[in-house]
Formats: structure tokens, C-alpha cells, sequence
């Protein structure tokens, strides 16, 4: 807990000191003003993060964390368990899309096992910090206990750490573990407070009678455990997934670095909102990569007030969404740091 506190205490409020500097900037570069739109925005939420006049993108990171779920059990997902390890040797052979999508963009993944339920063969790009091999199913009781909810986190932050020596200067948050989008589903009703029918989408992309299912595991496990909407350590103990916390950890440890943190999608999103309640001034730092199909990721943006930068229907995580926002984030930058000035131009401003 104490790796936790210390990483909440760092997280300032963001104060827009270098706002109006940077709109003023912006409004001079060689266009109609704001007819760059969300770009312009964008690179202005930078400046406001990092407090950087000039920032520039070049340690692009996505963090890539997994997990299994004992929930999968009762039949929630449309692929077994065992998905999870071979999508994670997917992942260190380059041949998934987050690889593809990374290279594209000149980013690093980071994997990292957080509690898949076997032993990975060894590998240099597999990071290891699995907290327990799956999380217990939540319908009979807590899926960790609330030491193992702090400790996925505490996990998180130090892989966070590790990274800093080699450069980041913004940073994705993907996932992989059969069965997540459950114990997403419960976290987003528990923050939110909506039903659960509302929340809970079709995952891998299970039939109907799967899904009523699936919303029944989850009201049942609700029901069982009773998790404190206020209390973001308790809500992920008990419906929660250690790849979750394990983001949880990024989301917090970024934020507390002034690094801009860009969320994937809907398990993504369930890490923001424990890491949210954790400590609301996380927010800040936050960008929402995209729109998920997932309901659920809908009413968790909508809860935290964040705008997608981009809506292409994506329902794969692994940071796929959040690479190619940061792509265009990146863009946004180098409008502000390389377009020319009317005056730098020669070209006649709009008020001469």
C-alpha cells in the first residue's frame, strides 16, 4: 500500500497555466482559427499535461497486461481460458494486432503477465508479475482478496516504472484475458451506478442466450459481494481482474508523472474508472482513445467526461484503439511544434 499512497500523493491538479499561451500559439499558426479542430485540442491538452511549450512524442508505450477470470467458468465468453497464453505468445511473436498497429506507429509494447492462470515459457519481451493464476469466480465470493487488489496495482506502477528509464513520453493501455469483459461490465455498473442490462455487451461476441447468462453472473455476483461504489481498491478485490489493476497502476503512475495516459477500450475503460476513484485527479490525464461496440464503454466515458478521439467500431483491445489515437495525438503536436506562423510565413493574418 505504501508504493500506492506514495504514487496518489504525486498526482497534482492540473493547473492550465500554459493554456492561453498555447491557444494564442495556435490561433497564429497559418489557418483559420480552430479549423484544425480536435487536433488543436488535442496538442493543447499535452501542453496542459506535461507542461512542455514544445512536446514531443517520441517514447510511444503501450502497456499490454494479462489476466484470466474464474467467472469463465459459468460460461461467459465465446473462446476457453486457454486463449489467454496463446494470445500472449501471439503478442511476443509480433503476430497480433496490437504488433502491427504499434510498428505502425513507432511504439513499444510492453506485455505483461498479471495473472494468467499457467506458467508462460520464458521469454526477454514477457514481463512477469502475476499476482495469483486468475482471479477466483466472483459469483461465489471476492475474485482476490483486497492484498491481492493492491498489489496487481502496486504492480502495475512498478512495470510503469521500469519503463522509464529507456523514454515515455505518452502512453496506451491495452489487455488480454478470456472472459474480462464481465468483471468490466460489474466494475462499470458499480461506479456508474447503472443496471447491469445497460452495461453489458456481447465480448468475443457470445448469442443471446449467452449473454442473459452472462448478465446474471454478473448481477449475481453483485449481489454476493456488495462492492463500496466508493472504494476503488474494494470494487476491483471483488469483481474485478488483476490485468485491470495492473492498468489501474499504469493509469495512476502515469498521471502522477504528468505523462498523458491514452485509454484503449472497455477494459481500459474499467481500469480508469478504479483508478478514477482511486484518485479523481487522475482524470485529467486521461484521453479516451476511442468508442468501443462494448456498451458499457460508453457509459464509462460518459461517467468520466471524456471524448473519444476516434469511433471505427473497434471491439479487439489489446491497445489497438489507443495506438491508433495516439497516432493522431501526435499529429496534433506537430501541428503545434512545426506549422509556420503567419508572420514566420509571410502570410497576411485574418486581422490586417
Amino acid at each position: 500500500m505504501k508504493l500506492l499512497k506514495e504514487t496518489i500523493s504525486k498526482i497534482d491538479k492540473i493547473d492550465n497555466s500554459l493554456s492561453e499561451e498555447t491557444q494564442k500559439r495556435l490561433d497564429n499558426l497559418t489557418k483559420p482559427r480552430g479549423s484544425l479542430g480536435r487536433l488543436e485540442d488535442l496538442a493543447k491538452q499535452i501542453v496542459e499535461i506535461t507542461k512542455t511549450r514544445n512536446p514531443k512524442l517520441g517514447h510511444k508505450v503501450i502497456f499490454t497486461m494479462a489476466g484470466d477470470h474464474g467467472v469463465v467458468e459459468n460460461n461467459v465468453s465465446a473462446f476457453p481460458k486457454e486463449v489467454t497464453p496463446q494470445m500472449v505468445y501471439n503478442f511476443l511473436n509480433g503476430g497480433a494486432g496490437i504488433n502491427v498497429l504499434a510498428k505502425h506507429i513507432g511504439a513499444r509494447v510492453v506485455i505483461v503477465d498479471m495473472g494468467v492462470a499457467c506458467d508462460l515459457k520464458d521469454d526477454p519481451g514477457l514481463i512477469v508479475r502475476k499476482v495469483n493464476y486468475g482471479t477466483r469466480n466472483m459469483i461465489k465470493g471476492p475474485a482476490m482478496s483486497r492484498e491481492e487488489a493492491i498489489k496487481s496495482i502496486e504492480n502495475g506502477i512498478e512495470v510503469f516504472s521500469g519503463e522509464l528509464s529507456t523514454g515515455i513520453d505518452i502512453v496506451g493501455t491495452g489487455d488480454m484475458g478470456i472472459g474480462n469483459t464481465t468483471p468490466s461490465s460489474a466494475i462499470v455498473a458499480v461506479i456508474t451506478g447503472r443496471n447491469v442490462e445497460e452495461v453489458t455487451g456481447r465480448g468475443t461476441g457470445i448469442d443471446d442466450k449467452t449473454l442473459a447468462g452472462k448478465i446474471n453472473a454478473i448481477k449475481e455476483a453483485l449481489s454476493v459481494n456488495r462492492p463500496d461504489p466508493k472504494d476503488g481498491i474494494d470494487i476491483l478485490a471483488k469483481v474485478g481482474g488483476f490485468e485491470i489493476g495492473g492498468l489501474t497502476g499504469v493509469i495512476l503512475a502515469a498521471a502522477a508523472h504528468r505523462i498523458p495516459v491514452v485509454i484503449d477500450g472497455f477494459i481500459s475503460g474499467a481500469a480508469a474508472l478504479i483508478a478514477y476513484t482511486i484518485e479523481p485527479k487522475a482524470k485529467d490525464y486521461m484521453i479516451a482513445s476511442h468508442c468501443s461496440v462494448e456498451q458499457g464503454h460508453k457509459v464509462a466515458l460518459a461517467f468520466l467526461g471524456l471524448k473519444p478521439v476516434l469511433d471505427l467500431n473497434l471491439r479487439l483491445g489489446e491497445g489497438t484503439g489507443a495506438a491508433l489515437a495516439i497516432n493522431i495525438i501526435e499529429a496534433g503536436t506537430k501541428i503545434l511544434n512545426e506549422m509556420a506562423t503567419f508572420e514566420s510565413a509571410g502570410v497576411t493574418g485574418r486581422d490586417a
